[in-house]
């Protein structure tokens, strides 16, 4: 399956992907992949996974070569044939220096670091970030082919559009605790929208007072209003107010968890 993972920031994401890599070590508590633990079998779980590295060190070096090392240093199995295809994909040059790399061609060579194992497990925080469309949508097909070859992809992003494309379950982080994990079709069928309504004249209270919509903003002829419910019903009160332009916000993903979940400790 694909897990996506998701917080504000500051919430813990990048921490937790540390621990499982045990790149950090918990003050307290354990962590475990394929059942051993982070810690105490941090080499073998490393040779099962494929991440992509925080920093691309050595700036001298050919990323032909910086991909050899990964290769050797990780002790796992890789197939040139898929790593090729993999920069072809990518429309990479692995010809040329780390140094020479603009961020988004560090990323691609980040990708193929992950991927070119194919590992049983993948552990992507926020993989799309500084790619154009066109190599964002081939990341995406990656992760679905991993998925459809039976592996795992543990997917941290904060863009809901990617998320919703690719992970069949999504947990979000707050303040270092896991809110709740559920189903992102169960989620997103039951999502809030947010609406911000101009009028011709200024809209009396009394008429945005409708059930199962929240009055997030109101500015005399300025309205935001999330909506649960009876949308038809608040459409019909404030229609005749004149409405000049209509806007849909839509949420984000952790704002939809909040939403619903809140971040107390009755939810963790």
């Amino acid at each position: 399956e694909v897990f996506g993972f998701l917080g504000p920031n500051g919430a813990g994401k990048t921490t937790t992907q540390r621990v499982l890599l045990d790149v950090i070590r918990p003050t307290s508590g354990t962590a475990a992949i394929f059942g051993m633990d982070c810690q105490h079998d941090g080499v073998a779980i490393r040779q099962r996974v494929g991440y992509i590295p925080g920093e691309l060190a050595l700036p001298g070096m050919r990323a032909s070569a910086y991909l050899d090392m990964l290769v050797s240093v990780r002790g796992n199995h890789t197939d040139p044939a898929y790593r090729r295809s993999l920069c072809e994909r990518l429309n990479l040059d692995t010809s040329r220096k780390m140094r020479e790399y603009s961020r988004g061609n560090k990323q691609k060579v980040g990708i193929v670091a992950a991927f070119m194992s194919k590992p049983d497990l993948l552990i992507l925080d926020e993989p799309t970030s500084g790619l154009d469309p066109l190599v964002q949508q081939t990341v995406l097909d990656l992760v679905r082919e991993a998925k459809a070859d039976g592996r795992t992809v543990f997917f941290s992003s904060h863009i809901l559009s990617e998320v919703q494309a690719v992970c069949d379950r999504v947990g979000i982080i707050r303040d270092g605790e896991l809110i709740k994990v559920e189903k992102v079709h169960d989620l997103l069928a039951r999502r809030l929208h947010r609406l911000r309504l101009q009028f011709c004249t200024p809209v009396a209270p009394e008429l945005l007072q409708v059930p199962g919509i929240t009055v997030i903003e109101h500015n005399e002829d300025q309205v935001m209003v999330e909506v649960q419910e009876n949308l038809d019903l608040f459409m019909t009160k404030v229609a005749p107010q004149g409405i000049v332009d209509i806007e849909t916000v839509e949420l984000s993903l952790e704002e939809v968890f909040l939403a619903y979940y809140g971040g107390g400790s009755d939810h963790v």
